[in-house]
């Protein structure tokens, strides 16, 4: 069992006991904490909740509706919904916060509690740390009968999200339904099983072959959107004649497309081709995380604007793209992130660029691959004593590379002329993550393989 206490919520494993597993007391203890910390903060006795379809949901969603109703918290239950719909909810709700119930791409005995602040984006760093600290005192007073929360169900959202999608000015449907695209979808039988064919209906995609639709949270392969988990998605685009393959997570926050051939589109290029769009229709600025794909800044370059990185995780990609004024950013997973929509990662949004996309360059969807700049990526890790002093070895690391170009706002990156390798710390396991990306998959695993050698080599006190 397992149980993972982060700065953005809580996840963990089901079942076990209190403390080491995603338990009913574990899921009351944070509850109360978060609902406790939104009143406090914003002085609002109101949060939206939704989930994903796992199978643990509904279970999990009673015990999270029934703590904050304890406390005093009124709540707008979304049903089945996705991460992005929630966060788009919280503000029009003029809700105090958020929390979705998802473990976003783990496998199916994960679940979690996403939190999100009054404007319906992950908390972050220090209020994240006083929402544990707060739940680790454990010493709060429930309401008398007659001020319990009161429970409102709300599934207008679903159309609300897809209406402040078709309302963006870079969403061109008109485009889309000319295009007349067959499209396959494979949404891992979650709560994208029912947006995703909503928003292509409203697209004016007719032709949609679904699947792992229905959802019933029998994920049908490991629910993360790697190429190796869409083998059938892949097959099915082929099989169809189809123009191309979406696959989403469970909780509809990651999206990868699949190419007409059947090959992957890269996790990496969801992010590349939406930016590519909007960056030749509004000029600006973007961002990515320290682990994601140069294409990015290639492509920001080739349109006049300045590309920046952050350290990795949502919450930094969005308060660099705040400091930064970027147009466009995300993750290299497959997170969009469309600030004109709102702060987080969204598949539809994404979903309705692309789309655009592609139907205005009159490409297929190898075409629009093969015109972005070509990367690999090769993602290792090295597993480390418990006791070891990891920041000491990072240190003594970069000391090897002092004159290259380099940053520690997140562990270890080197910028090499054609290529870059970063390490970082893993925030649950003795180990150092190590990215590195390169012209071609030699290029990248050789560079990887180089920096393991420099760290054994340090251990060894060479």
């Amino acid at each position: 069992m397992t149980l993972i206490k982060s700065i953005s919520g809580i996840r963990g494993t089901i079942g076990g006991q209190a403390g080491e597993g995603l338990t009913p007391a574990d899921i009351l203890k944070f509850t109360v904490a978060f609902g406790n910390w939104i009143k406090t903060r914003s002085g609002k006795n109101k949060i939206v909740v939704g989930r994903d379809a796992r199978i643990s949901g509904e279970m999990v969603r009673n015990l999270v509706v029934g703590t904050l109703q304890s406390i005093g918290i009124d709540v707008v239950d979304l049903g089945l919904s996705t991460t992005p719909t929630v966060e788009v909810a919280v503000p029009a709700e003029n809700a105090g916060g958020g929390i979705i119930i998802t473990a976003s791409h783990n496998p199916k005995q994960w679940n979690a509690l996403k939190l999100l602040n009054e404007k319906g984006e992950f908390i972050n760093d220090a209020d994240g740390k006083e929402v544990l600290s707060m739940a680790d005192n454990d010493t709060f007073d429930y309401a008398d009968v007659d001020q319990l929360g009161k429970i409102s169900f709300d599934d207008s959202y679903l159309q609300k999200h897809i209406d402040m999608i078709l309302a963006l000015p870079l969403v061109d449907v008109a485009a889309i339904r000319k295009a007349n695209f067959k499209v396959v979808i494979d949404c891992v039988n979650s709560s994208g099983g029912i947006f995703v064919p909503a928003l292509l209906d409203a697209l004016g995609v007719t032709t949609v072959d679904k699947l792992y639709c229905e959802p019933d949270g029998h994920f049908p392969h490991n629910p993360e959107p790697l190429p190796e988990n869409l083998v059938a998605l892949a097959s099915e685009v082929k099989a169809k004649g189809a123009d191309l393959g979406i696959a989403v997570d469970p909780d509809v926050d990651r999206l990868c497309f699949v190419c007409e051939d059947g090959n992957m589109f890269g996790e990496e290029y969801t992010l590349v081709a939406v930016a590519d769009y909007v960056l030749a229709n509004t000029k600006g600025n973007t961002v990515s995380n320290l682990s994601s794909t140069r294409a990015l800044r290639d492509v920001t370059q080739r349109h006049g604007g300045t590309y920046h990185a952050s350290a990795v995780g949502e919450v930094n990609v969005v308060n660099q793209m705040k400091a930064t004024n970027a147009v466009i950013g995300g993750e290299g997973n497959g997170g969009v992130i469309y600030p004109e929509l709102h702060y987080g990662r969204d598949a539809l949004v994404g979903i309705a660029l692309f789309l655009s996309h592609l139907a205005k360059s009159g490409k297929t969807v190898s075409a629009l691959r093969a015109s972005y700049p070509e990367y690999y990526i090769s993602k290792n890790k090295i597993t480390l004593t418990e006791d070891m002093d990891i920041d000491a070895l990072m240190s003594k690391v970069r000391e090897r590379y002092i004159d290259t170009d380099h940053s520690t706002i997140d562990g270890l990156k080197i910028d090499f002329e054609n290529e870059w390798v970063h390490l970082r710390r893993s925030n649950t396991e003795p180990i150092i993550r190590i990215y590195s990306e390169g012209s071609s998959e030699t290029v990248a695993a050789n560079l990887a393989n180089k920096i393991i050698t420099d760290i054994k080599e340090v251990l060894n006190g060479k």
